[in-house]
């Protein structure tokens, strides 16, 4: 990837319209592509709760894990092959074929008789899901002025708000009274109609190349990368689910796949943190990986060692969608943005204490509530840090590498959750995590064996990650 020099926006040919992105002007568009989010969110934190009922009815739990990683692993070729495809010929190709395959993927899975084939239905959707997430960043490059994309990313992760509070109920409510089956097969015709409402307006604003004289194919060399990336993630994760000795060759090889794919699609000197455009990309893998590693403990350890319900456990995160959505909020102020840089090292501190304070509840004495308000906080850290690296990164992008870059941004969030969930799911079998839920059923909201230190593996080295993190942000300016 070239050098990128700093602050390079997409120069306008006329006077920017008044308003603001709910404006004469953007409301089709930002209406469009809001509840396009909306309804992937909407899908992401939904199918959690089918899908144990869905393993169960397949007879397919020894692949209950693959239908999760299948999905992210395809994800990741797909937001390489979006970015160039954005480039090279526009944002409204890769959306419409990103949506139509997580459609299909979706409606796969939905009417699928064996475990095998939902898995590739997860696939599908994985892959569509990558090729969207991309090519709504590279539509925010070109059809917003610059004084707007800090709303609309704040938008952006407002519409995961609603979802992230009502998405489960709704889903077990449907699970319950209709099916595992209608949580998949509800979504797809939903989302076409978002999709018709923006496609004028992305049309106008967004569609083809930046530079027509620009060569039309696509880089294979980044291509292979993706690839490479996508299997290698797939093998680590393979191995770190199955701790044997034969698990250290997949595992050799997805490192093996991982290094130079990692090092052929990042920009230079990501992973040594480079003031600049390297650190904007490592802060948003940093600060992802930290957060959802832990997270994916905490409903686990309230079940298994504070003996709350399933539904109980899942609510004492609701209260971080909307803690998220205010820290956002706060970063898409204009006036805040002289004061963005030192926002987001505060808010990596609130994750890493929130991270620190949540096994807290490991001893009796210390009250569930707790949890709720550690991730409240934390939340709130990740709503300061999030939507800044989005619009940081288009900031630094010139017009022909917003794809490839946002490409770059979504892979490192999405590789450092592969890996750092990698990392501490073998640390917490290994000390006998694997161990908290047998022979129970947890849904009986009875506390099962106790074993305190798996899920200190798990959080003390996540806070560590997020602490990091903190050290990362305050190297986001190239001028500094």
């Amino acid at each position: 990837m070239s050098a990128l020099e700093p602050r390079i926006s997409v120069p306008a040919a006329a006077p920017p319209p008044p308003g603001g992105v709910l404006g004469a002007a953007y409301r089709a568009l930002s209406i469009g592509i809001i509840s396009v989010v909306f309804l992937i969110a909407f899908e992401a934190t939904a199918v959690g709760t089918a899908m144990p009922v869905a393993a169960r009815d397949l007879d397919g739990v020894g692949l209950y894990a693959f239908a999760f990683s299948a999905y992210f692993t395809t994800s990741l070729f797909g937001m390489v092959l979006s970015g160039q495809w954005a480039d090279r010929q526009g944002p409204l190709r890769p959306l419409t074929v990103g949506i139509g395959a997580f459609a299909a993927g979706l409606v796969c899975s939905g009417t699928a008789q064996v475990m095998g084939v939902f898995v590739l239905g997860r696939a599908v959707q994985g892959f569509g899901g990558g090729l969207v997430i991309v090519a709504l960043y590279v539509v925010v490059s070109r059809a917003y002025e610059e004084r707007l994309r800090p709303a609309i990313m704040a938008a952006f992760a407002a519409s995961w708000v609603v979802p992230s509070i009502v998405g489960p109920l709704a889903a077990g409510s449907v699970t319950e009274h209709l099916g595992w089956r209608w949580v998949f097969l509800g979504i797809p015709a939903l989302v076409v109609v978002p999709l018709v409402v923006a496609l004028p307006a992305i049309r106008r604003t967004a569609s083809g190349p930046v530079d027509p004289g620009a060569p039309a194919a696509f880089d294979r060399r980044r291509i292979r990368f993706a690839f490479g990336i996508s299997l290698g993630a797939g093998l680590l994760q393979y191995a770190a689910q199955d701790l044997r000795w034969l698990s250290l060759l997949p595992g050799a090889a997805g490192v093996a796949l991982l290094l130079p794919a990692v090092r052929g699609l990042m920009p230079r000197g990501t992973y040594l943190a480079r003031r600049g455009l390297p650190s904007v990309v490592l802060l948003r893998g940093v600060a992802g990986g930290a957060f959802i590693g832990a997270e994916s403990f905490v409903p686990l350890m309230l079940v298994t060692q504070r003996g709350l319900s399933p539904t109980l456990a899942g609510f004492s995160l609701a209260l971080g969608g909307l803690t998220w959505a205010v820290g956002s909020w706060v970063q898409s102020k204009g006036r805040m943005a002289p004061y963005r840089e030192r926002l987001m090292v505060i808010g990596m501190v609130m994750v890493a204490l929130a991270i620190a304070a949540a096994p807290a509840v490991l001893i009796e004495s210390v009250p569930v509530w707790t949890v709720a308000l550690a991730w409240a906080v934390g939340c709130l850290g990740m709503g300061l840090v999030i939507g800044p690296t989005s619009v940081l990164l288009l900031e630094l992008s010139a017009p022909e590498e917003a794809g490839a870059n946002s490409a770059s941004l979504q892979i490192s969030d999405a590789l450092a959750n592969v890996v750092l969930l990698a990392a501490v799911g073998a640390a917490f079998v290994a000390l006998g995590g694997g161990a908290v839920g047998a022979g129970h059923s947890l849904t009986e909201g009875a506390a099962t064996a106790s074993h305190p230190g798996a899920f200190l593996a798990v959080f003390l080295p996540m806070s560590v990650v997020a602490l990091a993190g903190a050290w990362v942000a305050t190297r986001l300016d190239p001028k500094s």
